[in-house]
């Protein structure tokens, strides 16, 4: 509904399908939900399909959804491209027309940068469970106290040459009147 009733989402789905490329073009009430996802990876597996590009809302709140989907349907996550037909097109225009043909410009901008896209290896490296505290003022040293009570291996550093920073400078302190030092 938000898209549909300002953009002719059928004849942008014709549109693409003349696109260089596309194979394959659907269109779909709800592409996030269930029953959407189930096309798509029915599509990936009958049309052999090795890029995704979803012309529907933000992909603030989808693009997850479909790069899980690609993962499951045994492609590279990084193999999709979402184009943002409801914020930047049918939320911002009232006149269906103009609406439909920005619809297909952003529709065509995505299968280009689909063609462009690139498998990013998922990389697994040996980490040190370990933390570089930055400063031994009172809140430097009571951070790195409190992380190393919890195993955790600290890296104090200080720039001057001796720590508690401005605590350092006073003689006494409130209310108790002890040495700062």
């Amino acid at each position: 509904m938000n898209i549909g009733s300002v953009v002719d989402v059928e004849e942008v789905a014709e549109f693409a399908k003349t696109l260089p490329n596309v194979v394959y073009t659907s269109t779909s009430v709800f592409s996030c939900s269930d029953a959407g996802q189930q096309e798509i990876k029915e599509a990936i597996k009958e049309y052999d399909l090795n890029r995704i590009v979803v012309a529907a809302c933000t992909p603030m709140i989808h693009e997850g959804t479909y790069r899980a989907l690609l993962k499951e349907a045994g492609l590279s996550p990084y193999y999709f491209q979402m184009v943002n037909l409801r914020e930047h097109d049918s939320f911002v225009h009232t006149d269906k027309e103009a609406a439909t043909e920005k619809a297909k410009r952003l529709v065509a901008a995505g299968v280009a940068r689909a063609e462009l896209l690139e498998d990013i290896p998922v990389l697994e490296l040996e980490t040190v469970e370990a933390v570089m505290v930055v400063g031994a003022g009172i809140t430097g040293m009571t951070s790195a106290l409190n992380l190393a009570k919890q195993g955790i291996k600290v890296f104090l550093v200080e720039s001057s040459p001796s720590i508690g920073g401005s605590m350092a400078k006073f003689d006494r302190v409130f209310p108790t009147d002890d040495c700062s030092i």
